[in-house]
């Protein structure tokens, strides 16, 4: 095994329905218990194929590292006692929704009517402490209980994974080991601040935990004991700290309440699609000035804005917020960022979207998208890895490869799209 101190520390958003996302580090949150250091971690590269005694030893050359970054011995030895690698961590950690699903079935089932309804009677279960949360961090309650429904099913689905062997092997194995080499200290950091046991601290197979499902490193910083009882429990059925730290991260992250996540709009015919993506942001009268319109009718709004179209030229539009890009510190996805966005929506009783989605288009496998990036590289756009999740960077290169052909560069990866890249 080879060991190299990273230069920098980057800090996991959350992940819950989604991936696991890199974000920037944050000095955090003074919550009672909490350590605000950034979480040092070692990165021990496995050599070999994965095995149970590969995995001992990296549990065994990690705890020198784990104790150096503050992790009491005795913490580190009982919270690893008897944990053993998991190869069905592993399987899942190759595989993630969002890039699987086109986004119109993604957000059917984000936002599904019986969500919807559970959403609106824990919003009135829960009036007095939704109500609390909002005054005191300025997130809208509709917002907190999209995110809890997104994540957990409103706390239906919070895992009964044990966080500290499924971090440690995908420590070990995952193909973000540096990363959550980093995860497995800062879980070692809340078992040692006395917050939850080793056997209390449950979650999903990728390291995210409670009702909102926080990954370790955003509980340090952003965690909260909005019940005053010492703790900041993500993983009681009181969903109460869980709900309040959410509230804490996305008020830390810009959160502006009252703002809308997004408005749906209208592009004229001929709308130059080189104006859509999230870093071109203009107010609402400088869009209408090009002709863009709200699918409601309604005035556009004075605030900046982006426009987005996520199943390219044939499918809706929206302008996006800054609370957007506030939501993205929480999860990366844009489909996940909208899914959130509607479901709030339609809690709080606004309506959904009216444009239609490109439902007919034929779904891409994995290898088709594959192929797609290997032939954009090929072409000399660069498309990143060609690994079959059209990420950002794939359909920067989609939309380059798109307006040197003369196409809409929406960006949209399609069958069509496939065989103009034969």
């Amino acid at each position: 095994m080879t060991l190299t101190l990273p230069r920098t520390l980057p800090r996991i958003a959350m992940a819950g329905l989604a991936v696991a996302v890199l974000a920037s580090c944050g000095a955090g949150l003074r919550t009672p218990g909490a350590s605000n250091a950034a979480p040092v971690a070692a990165n021990i590269q496995r050599t070999g194929p994965a095995s149970q005694a590969g995995f001992e030893r990296f549990v065994n050359d990690f705890r020198l590292h784990a104790i150096a970054a503050g992790i009491q011995p005795a913490v580190y030895d009982r919270s690893l006692a008897g944990a053993r690698y998991n190869p069905e961590v592993i399987r899942l950690d190759r595989r993630q929704a969002e890039f699987s699903k086109p986004v119109w079935e993604y957000l059917d089932g984000a936002v599904s009517s019986s969500r919807v309804s559970t959403g609106r009677q824990k919003q009135s279960q829960l009036a007095s402490t939704l109500g609390a949360i909002e005054n005191r961090y300025g997130v809208d309650r509709e917002v907190v209980l999209a995110v809890w429904g997104m994540e957990s099913n409103f706390g239906a689905n919070r895992g009964t994974t044990r966080i500290i062997p499924a971090v440690a092997t995908l420590a070990y194995d995952g193909r973000r080991g540096e990363m959550f080499q980093q995860q497995l200290v800062a879980a070692l950091r809340i078992i040692q601040a006395g917050d939850v046991t080793p056997e209390g601290m449950v979650g999903s197979w990728a390291g995210a935990m409670g009702h909102t499902q926080f990954m370790p490193t955003s509980y340090l910083s952003h965690a909260v004991d909005f019940t005053g009882d010492g703790k900041r429990d993500i993983w009681s059925d009181d969903p109460t700290d869980s709900l309040a730290s959410t509230a804490a991260y996305l008020a830390r992250s810009g959160w502006t309440r009252g703002l809308p996540w997004g408005v749906e709009v209208v592009l004229p015919q001929g709308f130059d699609f080189n104006q859509v993506g999230r870093d071109n942001r203009r107010a609402g009268g400088a869009w209408a000035g090009m002709g863009v319109r709200t699918a409601s009718g309604a005035a556009m709004p004075g605030w900046q804005g982006a426009i987005l179209a996520p199943a390219g030229a044939r499918g809706p539009a929206f302008l996006v917020s800054s609370n957007f890009t506030a939501l993205r510190t929480y999860n990366a996805s844009d489909n996940y960022v909208m899914g959130v966005g509607m479901l709030g929506d339609a809690i709080a009783g606004r309506g959904g979207v009216r444009g239609s989605w490109p439902r007919g288009d034929a779904q891409l496998s994995n290898a088709q998208k594959t192929q797609i990036q290997t032939r954009l590289n090929a072409l000399g756009f660069n498309a990143g890895k060609a690994d079959g999740m059209l990420g950002s960077q794939s359909i920067e290169a989609i939309k380059a490869f798109q307006r040197s052909r003369g196409m809409t560069p929406d960006g949209y990866a399609t069958t069509a799209l496939l065989s103009a890249l034969r």
